[in-house]
């Protein structure tokens, strides 16, 4: 948890901005840590773009446990650091 704790802080401090597909992945990997399985019903709204796509990457990690979730996000954090 530490770990993930301190990835979550370097993450906001990232040498360059990340594209925006690695954004989704770090939304997606941070919700599924915290929150798990997506729960939500999707936007209603089909012009809020970004809500939708934010809502399908999280949901395409249901199943995938809060630990191997958050050492994803781990993992992912320290590539983009290098």
């Amino acid at each position: 948890m530490e770990q993930f704790e301190q990835a979550v802080l370097e993450s906001k401090s990232l040498p360059e901005r990340p594209d925006n597909e690695t954004l989704l992945k770090l939304y997606s990997l941070y919700k599924q840590a915290t929150a798990g399985d997506n729960i939500e019903d999707a936007p209603t709204n089909i012009f809020d773009f970004v809500a939708k796509a934010k809502h399908t990457a999280w949901e395409s990690l249901k199943g995938i446990t809060k630990e191997n979730a958050m050492q994803q996000y781990i993992d992912l954090v320290a590539k983009l650091k290098a």
